[in-house]
This record gives C-alpha cells, structure tokens and sequence, in this order.
C-alpha cells in the first residue's frame, strides 16, 4: 500500500542553460560522460521473436540531471557505464536509464515548470517482484518479472513500458488531481497518456523515425514498430490469456475503436472490443491521438525524419497544453480533444494541424462533429492561467453505497466536477453528441466498476459482503487500485496506484 502522500511544496528554480523547451522552461545540461552503453532501440520484442529488437549504442544517461532527475533505488548501484551484451542485469538496468532519461528530457522541455508529485526525484525500482506488471504510484515506478513458456520477461527492459510508466508519473505531476479522480474516462486517460508518452519518446530517436518512415513508406497512419506497443510483455501475457491483449502486442496505436459511453460498455472484454477497463478503453483517445499525428505529418513537405521529430515535439505541446487547459469532468476526453484542437488553431495555425487532429477525434467518436468545428473557433484559456486558477484536488462528493455491505452507509469520492470550460461532448452512435453523464452518477459507476474488477480493497469485516475475488495469478503484491481510507469520521476512496497488470486473472 503506498504510504501517506507528502505535501506539495515549491522547488527552487533550476539554473537556466542555453537550451530551453517551448514552454519556456530551462533545460539545463550537465557534462555528459564519456562513453556509450547498450539499450534496446525499441521494445525488445519489436522483431519476430520476444527478444527480436535491435540493441544500439547510446550515450551514458545522466538520471539525475535536473530537472525531473530520477534514481533507480532497485538494484542499489549502477553497473559500469559500458556496452554489456543482452540478457544481463546490467543491459537490463542500462536500457531502462536510457528510456528514462530519454522520456524525462522529452516532456520537461515541454513544461513550464516541471518537477516530480513524488518529491524531488522520482525514484525507480527494476524489479520489485514477480508478475507480468509495471506501476506507478506516488512512491515510484515499479517494475517486475514474470516468467512465460520458460522465458523471463522482464517489464523495466522495454522502452515502451518505462516510459509508459513514466507517462504516468509525469502527468500526475502537472495534473495532479486526476490522480483520484472517480471517473472511469479520467483513469482511462492516464493509461492512454502513458502509451501516448511511450510513442512520442519513441520517436526523439533518429532511428526510430528512420525506420518507421521506411516500414510505412511515410504513411504513418498505417500500424508499425511504433504503433504496436509493448510486444514483449503481451507476447508473455498472451502465452496464458491469448484474448487478453493484442495478437502482435499489448496495445496497437492503430485502430478504430469509437468512443461509447463507459457505463455502456461490460466491465471486462477481449482485446477485439472496447470494455470500461481503463487500458481497453484508453484505445480509443490514443487511436484518435495517433491518427492526429499521422495527418501533422501528412502536412508536412518532406516526410523524412527531421519532420516527424518536429510534429512529435509540436504533438507534444499541443498535448501539455490541452490537458492543462481542460476542465476534469465526466466527458474529459472530449474536454481534452477540444482544448487540443484550439490550441492547434492558434498556435499553429500556420503549420495546418488543427484539420488532421479534427479528423482524429472525429472518426474516433471522442468529438461530435458539429463540436468539433465550434472547438476550433472556441476560446481556449490559456493553459498557464488555467493551471494558476486550478485547484490540486477535485470537490469531494458523498456517496451512498450501503448496498454494498461495506459497513458503511456512505463515502467521500472526489468527483470529475470542476466547472466545465468547454460545452463538448463524444459522439453518439446515430446522430449529435452522446449523452454526458452527471458527475454523481460518474462517481457510482467508477466505484462499482471497481467492486466488479475486483480492484477495491475492502475491510475484512465487510469482506464476506463485498469483495469480489480475483483469479490466483504468480504476483508478490497486491493487484488493488483504489482502498477506502479512514480520513476523520468518513471513509474516503483513495487511489493506492496506477496498475497496469493485465486484468483478466
């Protein structure tokens, strides 16, 4: 269980340095060291085979360079900085620096102050047990192993679900109070922001651009190295559950999910269809987001890979800045997809990126299409007034759940109701936006859902009433998100971590 979050507190700036990000933030750089060691280029599954990736040579990463500097915690110190072959601890531990660091230098340059919820450094831990997992929470990053048809698989080993992870610690430093939110449309963001991080970091390797480029022919749209995420950990994943993830991965980029409203959607569903499980229904912003960066690209004069590092970093900031700017409501997706589109009309303008991006949340259902033309010509407050005007958490809201025998008559959520900035909504299957659900009825579905997945941990004395058992899976922690947390004299639902284990055990 994580334990009792510290108080925010304001960090002294970071001397500045020559290079800033678009946001204005300095980005200071420390001697780098000499020499090179060796890391995965992509997942490590990327080929044929779950070990068919390609090992290049990458400078020395400095993990504590400021800001966001992080520390691996697990193993204690760090192996000799030099070339070590695939398979060892200490390829293991290099690869996972380099994606880390590469991750972290990407999105700070992209924030106007950044620094970690954690505290000063964000601590990291590359095995923290066994199961086929990865977590944050806001202790760390965790990482584990598991074994599948006699291999080990090791999740702090693929560049896409560190920085997946990463994905997640970042964003609960700038928009804290998704944390816990009780939404299912919130939650499902985090994980689509993660695989978001993971392909964006992908892409500030030149090799990465490069050969993506030449499997697409330049249409980035179609699925690749890059939209297929976490190979590895779904091949493991899917040699005990082959309906639990994709056939090639764990999560493609490229799909054509159309946004429903999650409580029309079944608790749990196979990999082909959409359920309200955060990573299932993270599909279907992140399939809009993805087919937003293939048209930016498709603006561009040349195709080649100096443009698409471009569109990835101008994606970047047009992301930061739609989060920061969108109101945490029910419908947050679309509150995001519309801040995104108007941001894209006035800051980029000249580049055209507002017409592909619509295209994106409209054929995903995340917009209506007559919201995603008014979006466009909406005012969007400025993200650095939004975030100053913010409050870090959400309003509390009490719930009645004595139907549930938990003990207690009611809870206190903290519930998507900040006042909504913009009038948006997703799609409806026939015709106009979809139904946008009150945030009392968000809340109870969020918590129930909870209660169906098994993901609440329960009181023992209520446990006989209440608990929904999990199937037995190999795991040396527990697999609960969410507890009921005794704050006064009221049980409060609190958020223990962001899991992203497979939800079919």
């Amino acid at each position: 269980m994580a334990k009792k979050r510290s108080k925010r507190t304001s960090k002294a700036s970071a001397p500045r340095s020559k290079r800033k990000g678009k946001a204005g933030a300095a980005v200071p750089r420390r001697a780098q060291p000499k020499g090179v060691i060796n890391a995965w280029e992509d997942d490590p599954g990327a080929g044929a085979q779950p070990s068919g990736g390609q090992v290049i040579q990458r400078p020395v990463p400095v993990l504590r360079d400021q800001p966001l500097p992080i520390r691996i915690v697990h193993p204690a110190s760090a192996p000799e900085a030099k070339p070590h072959p695939p398979g060892t601890a200490e390829f293991r531990y290099w690869t996972a620096a380099e994606a880390l660091r590469r991750g972290a230098d990407f999105w700070r340059a992209l924030l106007p102050a950044p620094s970690w919820d954690v505290g000063s450094i964000l601590p990291v831990d590359l095995d923290f047990g066994v199961d086929l997992n990865a977590f944050y929470d806001r202790e760390g990053l965790k990482f584990f192993h598991g074994t599948a048809a006699g291999r080990t698989v090791f999740s702090g080993e693929s560049p896409d679900v560190v920085c997946h992870e990463l994905g997640h610690a970042l964003l609960d430093s700038f928009k804290p109070q998704l944390f816990d939110a009780a939404s299912i449309e919130v939650a499902a963001f985090h994980e689509s922001f993660g695989d978001m991080s993971a392909i964006l970091s992908a892409l500030q390797l030149p090799s990465v651009r490069e050969g993506v480029l030449a499997e697409t022919g330049g249409v980035l749209r179609r699925s690749s190295r890059l939209s297929r995420l976490a190979e590895q950990l779904g091949w493991a994943i899917r040699q005990s559950v082959p309906s639990a993830v994709e056939p090639d991965c764990l999560r493609n980029a490229v799909n054509t999910f159309f946004y429903r409203d999650p409580d029309t959607l079944p608790t749990t569903a196979p990999a082909t269809s959409l359920s309200s499980e955060p990573h299932s229904f993270s599909r279907v912003f992140t399939g809009a987001f993805f087919e937003g960066l293939a048209g930016m690209l498709a603006t561009t004069d040349t195709k080649n890979e100096a443009a698409l590092l471009q569109v990835s970093q101008d994606m970047g900031t047009i992301l930061v800045e739609g989060i920061r700017a969108a109101s945490v409501v029910p419908t947050f997706m679309s509150q995001v997809a519309a801040s995104m589109l108007g941001i894209a009309a006035t800051q980029f303008s000249a580049q055209g990126y507002e017409a592909p991006l619509r295209s994106g949340f409209v054929r995903h259902g995340i917009l209506a299409p007559s919201m995603a033309v008014a979006a466009t010509h909406a005012p969007v407050r400025a993200a650095a007034v939004a975030a100053s005007t913010e409050s870090a958490t959400l309003p509390r809201l009490q719930l009645s759940v004595a139907e549930y025998g938990l003990g207690v008559p009611s809870i206190v959520v903290y519930a998507a109701a900040e006042p909504k900035r913009l009038q948006v909504a997703g799609a409806a299957l026939a015709v106009g936006p979809a139904p946008s659900p009150g945030q009392d009825q968000a809340a109870k579905s969020f918590f129930e859902d909870l209660l169906r997945r098994g993901r609440l941990k329960v009181a023992k004395a209520a446990k006989s009433a209440a608990e929904v058992v999990r199937a037995a899976a190999p795991s040396t922690h527990e697999s609960y998100t969410h507890e009921l947390r005794r704050e006064g004299r009221q049980m409060v639902l609190r958020r223990i971590r962001i899991d992203c284990g497979f939800d079919h055990r």
